[in-house]
């Protein structure tokens, strides 16, 4: 819901940092993988109840995975492989965060990390189906033309994401009802996704 109006807000930051590295001849393939090695330590620190560290590689990640893209653009590298293992990596990320949650405090987390994992598959499918189709059909994506593939909006987008992500690390004795507040969120998004794509397709 959110991303239309955020996103626009990080291109220029994010194209300083992406000249950088160009000029660095890191590329955006190096930048995903790191980003996505930091943001799976977040599983382990959110076990051992190292909430803050935590925070600080969710963050890290988030950055990463906005920087891989804008380095992409800027050094002409944009392609199909790395918005596939952009996008794979960020579902594996987000459901490890989640993981780590339940294994932090199994008694209390565990029903809560489930329904939001459940929830996460609606989203997460509801997401890539209707970009594969729309793919095949070269429909137009006017919101996030930068995007590799077709960016179906809903309630629960990136940004939402990512402040959830930030209130559990930040609340962590509040996570059964974060959680079950953003699994509600994403149930919605894949609801009024799976309905809206169906008749664009159509």
């Amino acid at each position: 819901m959110l991303d239309r109006f955020t996103m626009p807000l990080t291109h220029r930051p994010l194209a300083s940092m992406a000249r950088y590295l160009s000029n660095r001849q890191v590329t955006p393939d190096q930048v995903t993988l790191v980003a996505f090695l930091v943001g799976m330590s977040a599983l382990p620190l959110l076990a051992f109840e190292y909430y803050v560290l935590a925070l600080m590689a969710i963050l890290l990640n988030r950055l990463g995975d906005g920087l891989d893209g804008a380095l992409a653009r800027l050094s002409g590298q944009q392609s199909d492989a790395g918005g596939f293992i952009d996008i794979g990596l960020d579902f594996v990320f987000y459901a490890a965060v989640v993981l780590g949650f339940a294994l932090a405090n199994p008694g209390q987390n565990a029903l809560a990390a489930a329904v939001l994992l459940f929830a996460f598959i609606g989203t997460g499918t509801s997401f890539l189906a209707f970009a594969i189709a729309a793919k095949a059909r070269n429909v137009e994506r006017p919101n996030f033309p930068q995007k590799a593939f077709y960016y179906l909006e809903g309630l629960t987008e990136g940004t939402e994401t990512v402040i959830a992500l930030v209130l559990f690390c930040l609340f962590p004795h509040y996570f059964p009802w974060l959680a079950g507040l953003f699994a509600a969120g994403c149930l919605i998004t894949a609801a009024t996704r799976l309905w809206g794509g169906y008749w664009t397709l159509r």
